[in-house]
């Protein structure tokens, strides 16, 4: 259905809730490297539970290899808080790809401005980030409400 990519994630409970999120969404987790952790980490497993090794995994290099491996119409989203365009204004469509940055800094500045069009933010007041298996979520979750047709027919 979807993709969520996670690049250079730092924390394991975080990924192992994404990856249970993507699950329970069918979308496929894109991890790329290199990782905070080692994908055999307790943490990770813990968060994960016993869906973990269900989670449809993919494991890159680098970004560009992920693009690289992808059709040329394939649509990104870079979640940010550098960007004043809300994730609900978008339309999603089934296999878009949602990016996400490392848990301390988010995504790479030259990655943001190369594809500035394409960021999205989930606005919020009184704080300047959200957990990211909570960023995921939001915008996750909004993306299968969009296709919730879809979605309910794959159940």
């Amino acid at each position: 259905m979807f993709n969520v990519v996670l690049i250079e994630p730092e924390i394991p409970p975080n990924t192992g809730n994404i990856g249970r999120l993507c699950l329970a969404t069918g979308s496929t987790l894109h991890l790329v490297k290199p990782l905070g952790f080692s994908l055999d980490d307790r943490q990770l497993q813990r968060a994960g539970l016993d869906y973990w090794n269900e989670v449809p995994l993919r494991l890159w290099d680098s970004f560009d290899t992920l693009q690289r491996e992808q059709a040329f119409a394939t649509r990104y989203f870079f979640l940010t808080t550098k960007s004043k365009r809300p994730y609900y204004n978008m339309k999603f469509g089934e296999d878009d790809f949602f990016v996400f940055g490392r848990e301390t800094k988010g995504l790479p500045e030259q990655l943001l401005a190369a594809n500035a069009r394409h960021c999205i933010t989930i606005p919020m007041h009184g704080t300047r980030s959200l957990n990211l298996a909570t960023a995921v979520a939001i915008v996750l979750f909004e993306a299968v409400r969009q296709q919730s047709t879809a979605f309910c027919a794959n159940l």
